[in-house]
């Protein structure tokens, strides 16, 4: 069994050969990493964090007016996100989190599941600010990708063509507090694996995430500043033939103060296959497609999914 008793740290101004072993054992291990020297500017990330205040602060109704689509873009709601699919626990009760969602800006297309254009509040600066965020985090998604596919003994160039033009999704999430006299199974964010590749998480002071170790132990993964949170999702994990691992994690914010936090998802092109990658050994998994899985999990937590198709999992 391999065990961690805390979150390593990688820093990618080290030596690339340094930073690939350190990626290796950091993700066949716990699974999540505190990133450092990752490029993204600090005042980007602020700006994104206060577009998310003010988003966040808007009236219900003016939130309302942009609600999650068929698409997958807009706002999400309190108590409205269940995830059914959870392989950690039983859960009935919904996410105590409300939330934006952004994803790739495209005009829609039948051959091209959750293709369309996103939905913006009428905030000034808040479009531009998101998409220039996420313009950069998909660049560092591109870098922590090819870090990935080394790091399991892959060559790089039989995963990136399934991350050349990667299905994206930018959350700005709100979390109340939760009452420290609430029921156990009350969480901002249930139990759960991310189903996707990489995410790649800003969080404020608040504090609330924790990670599961092998031994079902949970331990905190506070801010540090100037990292970003990075752990696998389980497309990943199949990619790399279960050695990357995907770690379950949930959030309880019993801080008494709000909480918000930025997970920025990477993930395959929505017409990818994902199987093992060469040099990763005797295959362990199926092949899947990985839009056909998405269809899936989203028609199971929200029914603007019903008819054609998991909350992309929250952190």
């Amino acid at each position: 069994m391999n065990i961690f008793h805390k979150i390593p740290i990688i820093d990618l101004s080290n030596d690339r050969t340094a930073v690939i072993n350190e990626f290796a054992t950091a993700y066949s291990t716990a699974g999540f990493a505190y990133i450092k020297n990752h490029g993204i500017n600090q005042t980007l990330i602020d700006a994104t964090f206060t577009a998310s205040h003010e988003f966040h602060a808007l009236p219900e109704p003016e939130k309302q007016s942009i609600a999650l689509d068929k698409n997958h873009r807009g706002y999400i709601p309190i108590n409205t996100s269940i995830d059914v699919n959870s392989k950690l626990e039983d859960i009935k009760k919904p996410n105590q989190s409300s939330s934006f969602m952004m994803m790739n800006e495209a005009i829609a297309s039948r051959d091209e599941y959750l293709s369309g254009p996103n939905q913006w509040p009428n905030l000034k600066g808040f479009r531009e600010t998101l998409t220039t965020y996420a313009s950069a985090m998909t660049g560092l998604g591109q870098h922590l990708i090819t870090l990935a596919a080394e790091a399991c003994n892959a060559d790089p160039a039989d995963l990136t063509p399934a991350f050349k033009n990667p299905t994206i999704w930018l959350r700005l999430l709100h979390y109340p507090p939760t009452p420290k006299k609430s029921a156990d199974d009350l969480y901002g964010s249930a139990p759960h694996t991310d189903f996707g590749a990489l995410t790649l998480l800003a969080q404020d002071e608040t504090g609330g995430l924790q990670v599961q170790t092998p031994s079902g132990d949970w331990i905190d993964a506070p801010k540090i500043d100037g990292t970003f949170m990075v752990n696998v999702g389980d497309m990943l994990n199949r990619f790399s033939n279960g050695f990357l691992k995907s770690t379950p994690h949930r959030v309880i914010n019993h801080s008494g103060r709000e909480r918000y936090s930025i997970p920025f998802f990477f993930d395959p092109h929505v017409n990818s296959t994902i199987k093992p990658l060469k040099g990763t050994g005797n295959p362990q998994f199926s092949s899947l497609h990985f839009g056909n899985f998405l269809r899936s999990e989203l028609s199971a937590s929200y029914n603007q999914h019903k008819k054609t198709s998991h909350d992309y999992t929250d952190v």
